[in-house]
């Protein structure tokens, strides 16, 4: 009965290590599809802030608005964007 217990030890420990490994590969896959998440989030982020961004340069082309109002109607955009965005358009007219 002794001989048994080093065996016995012995896979236990093998299956410490293969649930170790295995626990490894889910953590990957995991990290994988977060950062897959993390991408698709941040390209729908993009594309709503280039649009916000195009909404405010018009408004801004217009010149019917102050930047505080477009700011109001284009809340995504922070004041010292538009500033800078007017500041671009100014530059480019």
């Amino acid at each position: 009965m002794s001989g048994s217990v080093p065996i016995f030890h012995n896979m236990v420990q093998h299956e410490k290590f293969i649930l170790a490994q295995r626990e490894k590969e889910v953590v990957t896959i995991m990290m994988s599809l977060f950062d897959e998440e993390q991408i698709l989030k941040s390209f729908i982020r993009s594309g709503r802030h280039d649009e916000a961004r195009e909404t405010a340069e018009r408004m801004i082309r217009k010149g019917k608005m102050s930047l505080e109002e477009i700011a109001d109607y284009v809340p995504s955009l922070p004041l010292e964007e538009l500033k800078e965005l007017e500041a671009e358009i100014m530059q480019l007219a």
